[in-house]
């Protein structure tokens, strides 16, 4: 059994279509491929920190978290989104268990290098695979919401690209990010086009000349930190293409696949 990591951020979630749950349960139902689902829920969090009169930033796509700021994301990520989620996968005639990363220590986390700026945001450097393994030979399909916790108790905001790269490195499992949009797209002549596949030089040069900013840093960061860490094969798909996913899993030259190094036939 293969292992696939699908990373769902909160600005898509709300508006999968009903076929793209309907693709997870296939997959996990055809057996070769276990799906693991590693939520966002960004948005909401926004939401509703600004109808609690609350201040949000952001500093390189990473939200600045302090006490107040992380109950409202443990209660959105791990209350709201992550049950959300389950119950979709039951709409559609699957079985999930929703758990998050303080659930049995599962994702162990200490504070990211910009913690004077970032406040309870934390890297993971420590995944409890028994569980995730656990709940997959059950016959669930796991949904993990990203809030990480140290070995003393303190939970931590982990961005969810950052947690579903750990799952995948973890599990030395293919890791895909799910998107409203075919893939990364590039401007040329002002019409985009999409990137099929793309190096880490070549990301890392987007980076610096701002063709990638905002959001999609931390996911092709975490990309490419997971390719350095085994992870076998990262892409980014469109969740709202029907069988995107299940061409996706079956080879198919579905969204932009991110690789180590372009190989020129």
């Amino acid at each position: 059994m293969k292992y696939l990591v699908i990373k769902c951020g909160g600005s898509v979630l709300d508006n999968l279509p009903r076929s793209f749950f309907e693709d997870v349960v296939k997959m996990h139902q055809f057996g070769e491929w276990a799906p693991i689902i590693v939520h966002g829920g960004g948005p909401l969090i926004t939401s509703l920190l600004k109808s609690l009169n609350v201040e949000t930033k952001f500093v390189n796509g990473l939200r600045v978290t302090d006490h107040q700021v992380l109950d409202v994301v443990e209660m959105v990520l791990s209350g709201s989104v992550n049950k959300q989620v389950v119950r979709n996968i039951a709409e559609v005639g699957g079985s999930a268990v929703g758990i998050s990363g303080v659930d049995g220590g599962l994702l162990k986390a200490v504070p990211t290098e910009n913690a004077k700026t970032l406040g309870f945001v934390g890297e993971v450097v420590e995944v409890n695979q028994s569980i995730i393994k656990g709940i997959i030979y059950q016959g669930y399909i796991p949904v993990i919401s990203p809030v990480g916790v140290d070995s003393g108790g303190q939970r931590y905001n982990i961005n969810g690209d950052i947690a579903a790269s750990a799952v995948a490195k973890a599990l030395e499992a293919n890791l895909c990010f799910i998107s409203d949009i075919p893939g990364i797209l590039v401007e040329k002549n002002g019409i985009k086009t999409k990137l099929d596949k793309v190096s880490k030089v070549i990301i890392e040069e987007m980076i610096d000349n701002q063709t990638i900013y905002g959001g999609m840093i931390p996911k092709v960061k975490a990309a490419i930190d997971g390719l350095v860490h085994n992870i076998p094969e990262v892409g980014i798909i469109n969740g709202f293409e029907k069988n995107s996913l299940i061409d996706y899993s079956n080879g198919k030259c579905v969204g932009t696949k991110i690789v180590l190094e372009e190989v020129i036939a």
